[in-house]
């Protein structure tokens, strides 16, 4: 759950245009929230923002002897879904983390975690997040 008190907010953003399939973002995730662990649940907050939408579907092709009575070469090629994919521009955001300024060194750290999972350059900003005013 978000809570107010964070000091800094770090987002992981695109440097091309790119098809990020599902289990790609999955595994990012999992790399940034694994090494974020050590803070505990209340000491970070990971947003995913990209969302996959976009339906991968595969027309898959016999290449063995007598293939040509099964299949029906491009003929009502449209194929069967195999997953879906995020399509992303260059400077998309692709994850936001809020952290305390404290741990800001191991959001980092997480988020080069998540780059190597990604299937194009991206880089890290830091925003910091300005204090509500009590009024």
């Amino acid at each position: 759950k978000f809570r107010p008190d964070y000091d800094v907010m770090l987002k992981l953003v695109s440097d091309g245009r790119v098809q990020i399939r599902h289990n790609a973002l999955e595994a990012a995730r999992v790399a940034a929230s694994k090494k974020m662990q050590l803070l505990g649940d209340e000491g970070f907050y990971l947003r995913v923002v990209t969302y996959p939408h976009q339906i991968l579907s595969e027309n898959k092709m016999i290449a063995t002897a007598g293939a040509d009575r099964l299949q029906e070469g491009m003929r009502k090629a449209y194929g069967k879904p195999i997953g879906l994919a995020a399509r992303v521009n260059h400077g998309s955001v692709i994850f936001e983390m809020r952290v305390k300024e404290e741990n800001l060194a191991v959001g980092k750290s997480s988020l080069e975690a998540a780059m190597s999972k990604l299937p194009m350059r991206t880089h890290v900003e830091v925003v910091p997040l300005q204090k509500p005013v009590a009024q």
